[in-house]
């Protein structure tokens, strides 16, 4: 997923914002428990997060993907007095590590966790989103942006991660996820209703703005 030199990854981090004690345990505790930890978002895309949700001040946060919830934890310091994030993943057998987390790291009280499919679980959430993070499956990207586009105010953003897919977006012979991400990034730029622009921070990350 990183693109740049190990030396150089090194320093951008060494130059960025310290995630805190919680969230490296986490880390450690995801890379030690959890198969595919890679899924976690990490230091750096998680002081991005951070930094943009607190530059956004959202009310509402919607994550589709929770995994171990660090994106969730580090999106959730940009809410307000009174605002609240709903994060959604299918993995029922993580729950008691993340909400553990979630104690931990003092925002139990502001985070919504729902366990089942994002697809059944966005249409019954009855209220508008100030900011969207999509960070699962990678075949319903372009259906997660539907569902959620008309759910979203003007000046309110989406970011979905995994875009460059480990650089395989350029590549030929693309496999089923690839074309998936491929398809999601086309109908972004295509799309009249956002503006938007890709940033290679890590596996890469597409940041739209609802006009």
């Amino acid at each position: 997923m990183d693109f740049l030199p190990e030396p150089l990854s090194q320093y951008i981090e060494a130059h960025t914002r310290d995630e805190g004690e919680t969230l490296k345990a986490l880390d450690r505790e995801t890379y030690l428990k959890v198969l595919m930890p890679r899924m976690l978002s990490g230091h750096l895309q998680g002081q991005v997060l951070r930094m943009l949700s607190i530059m956004i001040k959202p009310e509402k946060i919607l994550e589709i993907g929770t995994f171990t919830g660090y994106s969730a934890m580090c999106l959730a310091d940009g809410l307000g007095e009174g605002g609240e994030l709903h994060t959604i993943d299918i993995n029922a057998e993580l729950k008691p590590m993340v909400q553990s987390y979630f104690d931990k790291a003092g925002i139990a009280h502001k985070v919504k966790y729902h366990i089942g499919n994002a697809l059944d679980i966005i249409p019954k959430l009855d209220f508008a989103f100030d900011l969207v993070f999509i960070d699962a499956d990678k075949e319903n990207y372009s259906n997660y942006f539907d569902l959620v586009i008309d759910k979203m105010r003007p000046g309110s953003y989406i970011i979905a991660d995994n875009v460059l897919w480990s650089g395989k977006v350029i590549e030929p012979n693309p496999d089923k996820d690839t074309k998936a991400i491929m398809a999601f990034n086309d109908k972004v730029q295509a799309d009249q209703r956002v503006e938007n622009v890709l940033l290679p921070v890590r596996d890469g990350l597409m940041v739209m703005r609802k006009l």
